[in-house]
């Protein structure tokens, strides 16, 4: 569940654009915030007209971040193609842009998997400069026609990349893994779960753990699934594990199978940290965990233990990601 909206980003103190007439005297620096737009379901002002506003009001040439928040107004949940479209359409007036959030929605106003995005493509490529983009919804609920796409694409700037979902589509991890992004430093993948789109296996995810593709990474997260257990071994013996700094394996439901696979693998104690929160370890394991890496000076996070659950006294064991519907 994601409860909460983004008070700050890329560094900055998020500010809300929402308030038809606002004078420019009475707005932050531009270039001091990120700028958050959104249309919640008791605005009657479409998206493209808080758009416009924004344009004509903020000094749009200094905009260093931007987040973009629900955009259906008082509609449905309609794509957000024309959000898109806006965004592609303004990037000559947007030269300073460094860093876009897509999609900051809560689930009180929409579930993650229920958050229906589309071909991401054009805006990344409208943003040469752009080094921070993070992407949240996976558009199950959005039928075929319009569903969240990537095409692999060479961007020299992109330095972190993230894709938030409860079902991340494999087709999205294959064009990550086959884009040309030299600067790469910070990419985190919530692969989510099977019933809501989260198709990646192993095998998609091999060209990015052979390591070389993305030669400045040095912080990887495949975090969120329900195959943590699987991912945690094939980590463990992954050979870009040594390019990186931070590692995160977190939000999923790996079991004393997964870390003992970890830690029977290569050494992590180069690590600078190590995210395993919200995990399904037994205590007698998550201590072994810290006191193998925590003396060499890793940041080992195994916070929000999580017990393993049973429905009406049956034996059959469930564990789930933190965030899926």
């Amino acid at each position: 569940m994601i409860s909460e909206n983004l008070e700050s980003f890329a560094g900055l103190p998020v500010a809300d654009f929402a308030t038809s007439g606002t004078d420019a005297t009475d707005l932050p620096p531009a270039d001091a915030v990120a700028w958050r737009l959104a249309c919640g379901w008791d605005d009657e002002r479409p998206f493209e007209q808080l758009w416009r506003e924004f344009l004509e009001i903020v000094p749009a040439d200094r905009v260093r971040a931007i987040v973009i928040g629900s955009w259906w107004g008082d509609g449905d949940y309609d794509t957000v193609r024309p959000v898109f479209d806006l965004l592609v359409e303004s990037a000559g007036r947007l030269p300073a842009l460094r860093s876009l959030f897509l999609g900051d929605v809560v689930a009180e106003e929409c579930e993650v998997s229920w958050l229906q995005m589309s071909d991401v493509t054009p805006v990344v490529e409208a943003y040469p400069l752009l080094e921070e983009l993070v992407v949240r919804g996976c558009g199950y609920g959005s039928g075929e026609e319009d569903p969240l796409t990537l095409r692999p694409v060479r961007h020299e700037r992109l330095r972190t990349l993230r894709f938030e979902s409860g079902g991340l589509p494999a087709d999205i991890v294959r064009a990550v893994c086959d884009s040309e992004l030299p600067r790469l430093e910070h990419l985190a993948l919530w692969l989510g779960v099977e019933s809501y789109g989260g198709d990646t296996t192993l095998a998609d995810l091999a060209p990015l753990l052979a390591g070389g593709r993305f030669p400045k990474l040095r912080h990887l997260g495949l975090q969120n699934s329900e195959i943590q257990d699987e991912i945690a071994a094939a980590v463990a013996a992954a050979p870009v594990v040594a390019q990186l700094t931070s590692l995160a394996l977190s939000m999923g439901t790996l079991t004393d199978a997964g870390a003992e696979a970890l830690l029977a693998g290569q050494p992590l104690t180069h690590l600078e940290a190590l995210d395993l929160h919200h995990h399904y370890l037994s205590e007698k394991l998550a201590q072994r965990v810290r006191e193998e890496l925590e003396p060499s000076g890793v940041e080992v996070d195994l916070s929000e233990p999580q017990e393993v659950r049973r429905w009406d006294n049956s034996d059959e064991e469930f564990r789930y990601v933190a965030v899926s519907e």
